[in-house]
């Protein structure tokens, strides 16, 4: 039995946007089930159309329960919407299906305070549920369901069937309703599910096809577009099935040998069994009758897959210790057979003999158990009638992605690999290189001499450090002995390849230095600082340079040698920035010594991708080699890659040490085009496309709280914003310790260090970038290599490129800030203006309160701010933020704007795009300058004051600054805010249109602009 509430309008609501108008949306709650219809924006008389359908246990209980509607007005300010009217309906009088009419009810306020007009119109009516099997699956229906459907044509040729919508399924669902086979993909207008029972919030009503096995996806979709509307880009809670669990002995097909287990290793993944082969080894094989050697090899077959091992030249006791795993969900058969042939150059490989296995046989591993000792076995005939000469290892179970073997096993669905492709397919931990700043002090040199006798030296020296040059000034004098006492800061990366080499130069003329001497330094003698104190200072002798390379022996012909004055130290209280600031993932100085405990553990469950988009072209069809990279701190993991797959599946967990809340993990997903051959082609032009990336601030996350959503992936293309697809995770948060958390939060960010003794902001920006790049070059050098262009993405390297997105993007951002000030500002406005009586009138009361206990003012605001916060608690977001393409002004962008935004630096456009672009900026940096022109104006004006640029200004200004005091001085001061308060407070009755006598004052005093040229 359904009880069905027909939202059909409202009309004549309250303007709650500001602007004159409203979004209003209805929210309907009926026996703990609340679902919200779609929101209609800019409309004070909506019509939506739209039936909600709550499930109802009994038709008895419905004589004493009752329907509450309110109607909200959406906003993208907080709070997220406000009230324009409920309506509370008693069911006694509820009618069934056919004898419902149209009725309109007057909207109530829902708070005391609150403004309200209008009415809404409604049918309601009990519909009974059908008895028939749906021609479609459905979901099992528990008692807390609620489903919404759409009054559209769509919908209105669906109406003679189940009502298509997405269940929500608690706990204590039974487990013998039926199951979901063959899900089929059904859509509705946006929709949203509450349930107050339950800890998650459920989106709206989308019930998408998905493979055999894969979790039920719920969210709010569009009918008519896919993939290129704002509730396409938001963030979809999902049900997977999380944790380790063994079925039964016998319960299913295959033999799994292990009652119900829960371990807690893989409990953020869903299980994936896979049937491992290891071929260790073989002995005693049997030479070849014509050539009398033996090449032997392995080969793993069952059912069409097929996988080899290496094979040897002209052993007979070839050793493999190889893993070959096989996805259970793809087996076709029930035996595998285990293979030694010959290698043979001409002709047909030769057979020596094979092992078959039965699968129902085959033993099933749990972690973590110790590994299955491999087993020697006799080779059999070609028949399986007798035995022939050799033995082979081998060790055959079933296990899942948690096994040891996983992650070096040669995979059925990358069959298609080979070369150096196997190796770039593989999941792998990488950990980022041990950063440390190098600072040379360089203070002074001696006895320079030029190479021109007869003029002094313009000195400066030049350090040099891998890649990274800098130089110091200019000496101010011409001398010998010249003196800089520079510091120049590199950053240095261990094992310590790099030398420091130093050179001491003349500038000869403008376009010309010569050498005068050079001195190379290894970095590991230098000295490691662990705070702010002073480390000694040293004089090295400079080479005369040309000696020692082209004249060696005449070095000890020297009497005397240049010298220079340096102190270098490593430092290790400072940390290293290698990614943007506003995603930084680690804290911690580079010193391990310094290092504090770690207050949690995250764990990241990387689930699936599904609904990516073709990101190359394989034989003539659109295909995607997907694999996911994460980063937080210095530990970066990759996943496997999936071989041509659109929904790819990782199921692979990997676990963080937290040493700092206030820190941003970031996913990205990339296409690999490096799996053998590809590179030969292209050479080393081939580099793996960015698919798009995830970012989760580990702030936002609550301890202990498992998060399963699925998140966009978004890509801004100079064709604009693409969603290339979506990631499903599954995250969660582990507080070690409270009490170190707290504490974390009343301390710097950054160590002590970037306090005491900081860079300046193009040295963090320059050693930033050099940062990146040896990371970048580290991680390259791995096998198999993180490559540059996947680094550079994750660290975001470009994040410092102007573009006219972001400063529209950011402009507005300040503009949301300073929204809740200005509308502040219009309450008291409206207050001093007695536009609604009711609230100046308590404004009075609660001044004159105030002003008679002025002890009550911060308590009351501290008050205040505490009933806020608690309040929003009911409204505070139950999912990690995401991209918003709102925010980033990533949809309402202009085609040019997003061309300049992917323009190479520099330009590489033609002379006409670049005009028109530099005349765009020059307007928009007028109104800029106009802006802050006028703010300088009323700066320049206040302090024109006592200034005396205007005498007579001035004087007014002074005899009413002593008439004021005077005034003070003999009156109390709740006098004289009582008065201020009321004048402010008074009616309009009693004010002017003109403006204030104050006002006039400050606008007549001078400024400086009519200084300016």
């Amino acid at each position: 039995m359904n009880l069905v509430v027909e939202v059909v309008d409202a009309h004549n609501l309250m303007p709650k946007d500001g602007e004159g108008s409203s979004s209003p949306f209805v929210e309907v709650d009926f026996n703990n089930q609340r679902i919200r219809t779609h929101t209609i924006h800019k409309n004070l008389n909506p019509s939506w159309n739209q039936k909600l359908t709550f499930h109802l246990d009994d038709l008895k209980s419905l004589q004493s329960r009752s329907i509450e509607v309110s109607v909200y007005n959406e906003r993208r300010s907080f709070p997220e919407r406000n009230s324009l009217g409920k309506v509370s309906i008693l069911c006694s009088n509820t009618v069934r299906e056919g004898e419902e009419t149209l009725q309109r009810f007057p909207l109530e306020k829902k708070w005391f305070f609150s403004h309200v007009r209008g009415d809404i119109s409604l049918k309601i009516y009990i519909s009974p549920e059908p008895t028939s099997p749906p021609p479609y699956p459905q979901s099992p229906i528990s008692h807390n369901t609620a489903t919404a459907t759409n009054n559209t044509p769509a919908a209105a040729a669906l109406s003679n069937n189940p009502p298509a919508a997405a269940a929500v399924t608690d706990n204590t669902a039974s487990p013998k309703e039926p199951e979901i086979k063959e899900p089929v993909e059904v859509k509705t207008k946006t929709t949203q599910h509450i349930n107050k029972q339950q800890v998650f919030p459920q989106p709206g009503i989308s019930v998408e096809t998905r493979p055999e096995g894969a979790p039920l996806t719920m969210h709010q979709t569009n009918p008519q577009v896919h993939h290129d509307n704002q509730g396409d880009y938001s963030l979809k809670d999902t049900n997977p099935n999380l944790g380790e669990r063994w079925p039964l002995e016998g319960g299913r097909p295959g033999g799994w040998m292990s009652g119900d287990k829960f371990t807690s290793t893989y409990d953020l993944v869903e299980q994936m069994y896979y049937l491992y082969v290891r071929v260790v080894k073989a002995k005693d094989l049997p030479p070849n009758s014509i050539s009398g050697s033996c090449n032997p090899y392995a080969e793993v077959k069952l059912g069409n897959y097929k996988g080899t091992t290496r094979h040897f030249e002209k052993k007979h006791n070839p050793e493999w210790n190889q893993v070959f795993a096989f996805a259970k969900d793809k087996i076709q058969s029930s035996i595998v057979e285990v293979f030694i042939r010959e290698k043979e150059i001409v002709g047909r490989d030769d057979w020596i003999g094979k092992v078959v296995f039965d699968l129902n046989e085959v033993p099933t591993r749990v972690p973590p158990d110790s590994p299955l000792a491999p087993q020697w076995y006799r080779l059999e005939d070609r028949r399986g009638e007798g035995k022939v000469k050799g033995e082979i290892m081998l060790a055959v179970w079933l296990g899942t992605q948690a096994d040891e073997a996983f992650t070096e096993a040669w995979h059925s669905d990358a069959a298609s690999v080979y070369g150096e492709g196997v190796f770039n397919i593989r999941s792998k931990v990488y950990v980022s290189p041990k950063l440390w700043y190098l600072r040379v002090n360089v203070i002074e040199a001696q006895d320079i001499q030029p190479n021109d006798k007869g003029r002094h030296p313009e000195a400066f020296a030049r350090v040099q450090v891998g890649h990274q040059v800098l130089r110091t000034k200019l000496c101010p004098t011409r001398t010998i002995n010249p003196l800089w006492n520079e510091d120049l800061v590199f950053v240095a990366a261990e094992p310590f390849e790099e030398n420091l080499v130093l050179t001491v130069e003349d500038r000869v003329h403008q376009s010309k230095d010569e050498v005068l001497g050079k001195i190379t330094l290894p970095l590991t003698t230098f000295e490691k600082r662990l705070d702010h104190r002073p480390v000694h200072s040293r004089w090295y002798n400079l080479e005369k340079f040309g000696f020692g390379v082209l004249e060696g022996d005449r070095r000890k012909e020297l009497k005397f040698s240049s010298r220079i004055h340096l102190r270098v130290c490593l430092e290790g209280a400072y940390h290293v920035i290698d990614e943007s600031t506003m995603y930084i993932s680690d804290l911690r100085p580079t010193a391990k010594q310094l290092w504090k405990q770690p207050i949690g553990i995250l764990e990241v469950g990387i689930l699936s991708a599904k609904d990516l988009q073709p990101m190359k072209s394989k034989d003539g069809r659109g295909a995607t080699d997907a694999y996911c990279v994460a980063k937080y701190g210095q530990k970066w993991v990759r996943t496997r890659t999936i071989i041509g797959s659109f929904s790819p599946k990782w199921n692979e967990q990997y676990t963080w040490e937290v040493y700092d809340p206030c820190t941003v993990i970031t996913l990205g997903v990339f296409d690999n085009c490096h799996l053998g051959g590809q590179e030969k082609s292209g050479a080393g032009s081939a580099r793996d496309s960015r698919i798009g990336k995830v970012r989760i601030r580990l702030s936002t996350l609550e301890a202990y709280r498992v998060y399963t959503h699925s998140y966009p992936l978004l890509v801004l293309h100079p064709s604009g914003v693409k969603k290339m697809g979506e990631l499903q995770l599954a995250v969660r948060f582990t507080c070690l310790s409270v009490t170190n958390m707290i504490y974390l939060y009343g301390h710097p960010l950054l160590p002590k260090m970037h306090y005491i003794h900081p860079f300046t902001v193009n040295q963090v920006d320059n050693l930033r970038y050099q940062a990146m790049t040896i990371v970048a070059v580290r991680l390259g050098r791995a096998e198999p290599p993180l490559r540059k262009e996947v680094v550079e993405y994750m660290l975001d390297v470009d994040s410092h490129m102007w573009s006219m997105r972001k400063s529209k993007a950011n402009f507005f951002r300040i503009m949301s800030l300073l929204s809740g000030m200005i509308s502040v500002g219009r309450w008291f406005d409206s207050v001093c203006h007695w536009k609604n009586p009711i609230t100046s009138v308590l404004v009075h009361v609660l001044f004159l309160i105030l002003i008679w206990y002025p002890e009550l003012i911060l308590p009351t605001v501290f008050l205040y701010m505490f009933l806020i916060g608690i309040w929003n608690f009911r409204f505070r977001p139950r999912h990690p933020p995401h991209m918003d393409t709102r925010l980033s002004w990533a949809e309402a962008v202009h085609p040019d704007e997003l061309d300049e935004e992917f323009d190479t630096f520099p330009t590489s456009k033609s002379w006409d795009t670049v005009q028109m672009r530099y005349d765009r900026l020059r307007s928009v940096a007028g109104r800029i300058q106009t802006v802050v022109g006028d703010i300088a104006t009323q700066g320049e004006r206040f302090q024109s004051l006592l200034s005396w640029r205007d005498p007579r200004a001035t004087s007014l200004f002074t005899a009413f600054c002593l008439c004021t005091a005077v005034v003070l001085y003999v009156t109390p001061f709740r006098a004289v805010a009582l008065v201020a308060g009321l004048y402010m407070l008074r009616h309009p009755r009693f004010r002017s249109k003109l403006p204030s006598v104050p006002s006039n004052f400050f606008k007549r005093l001078p400024a400086r602009t009519d200084s300016m040229l």
